[in-house]
């Protein structure tokens, strides 16, 4: 993420995705940054100085209720692209605000 950015992540992984924000080590807290947690997955943004988007290695969410998911995002302005299917898995791809591609996927 870039520098500056954790207002905005906390927005998009805290209040939409339903991540649970959590301090990072204090030796650690000077750098920026943001973690967050939920069931079985700890996600941790760093800051990078010339910060790119990670547009096609991305994290996979398994999730639950994701149809429901979708109405909360696309008004907050979540770009969300669909696949092709993957047997067992209802998914699609969803942008952080930082244009990082995330994909949040539910077993069927």
């Amino acid at each position: 993420m870039p520098a500056g950015g954790e207002e905005r992540a906390v927005a998009f992984y805290e209040r939409l995705l339903g991540l649970r924000r959590v301090e990072k080590p204090s030796n650690l807290r000077g750098r920026g940054g943001c973690w967050f947690s939920g069931d079985g997955v700890e996600l941790h943004l760093g800051v990078e100085e010339d910060f790119r988007p990670a547009r096609k290695a991305h994290p996979a969410l398994i999730v639950r209720g994701l149809e429901g998911l979708r109405p909360r995002m696309q008004p907050a302005g979540v770009r969300i692209e669909d696949d092709v299917p993957l047997e067992g898995y209802s998914r699609c791809y969803a942008f952080d605000p930082f244009g990082n591609r995330l994909e949040l996927m539910e077993s069927i």
